[in-house]
């Protein structure tokens, strides 16, 4: 049972690291940039949308470009709050070795 026991202490300590996390990821600011500039987005590590800029000259441009840089400014964003949130999980994980899980 002491094998159980220190799974056990290894998964409370695992859980607070990753709370520990999360908050840190939620103070960090990512800064996308699109359309030279016309869209800035800021997102925290976390993935939640702080703040939108649009260019007012921009918004004068074709809808469909407007829309397309918008959405790629988007999604680049997400994309970079993830790979921060996946790297600082696995530095988590990897310090954790659970017998016969992983």
């Amino acid at each position: 049972m002491a094998g159980v026991g220190k799974l056990l202490k290894q998964a409370q300590k695992m859980q607070k690291q990753i709370e520990q996390m999360q908050s840190s990821l939620e103070a960090q600011v990512i800064d996308v940039s699109s359309g030279g500039g016309a869209v800035q987005i800021k997102i925290n590590g976390a993935g939640k949308f702080v703040a939108l800029t649009l260019d007012p000259e921009f918004l004068k441009e074709d809808r469909k470009l407007v829309e397309d840089t918008i959405l790629s400014a988007v999604q680049e964003a997400a994309q970079k709050a993830k790979e921060r949130n996946d790297a600082e999980m696995q530095k988590i994980s990897s310090a954790f070795q659970m017998p016969g899980m992983f």
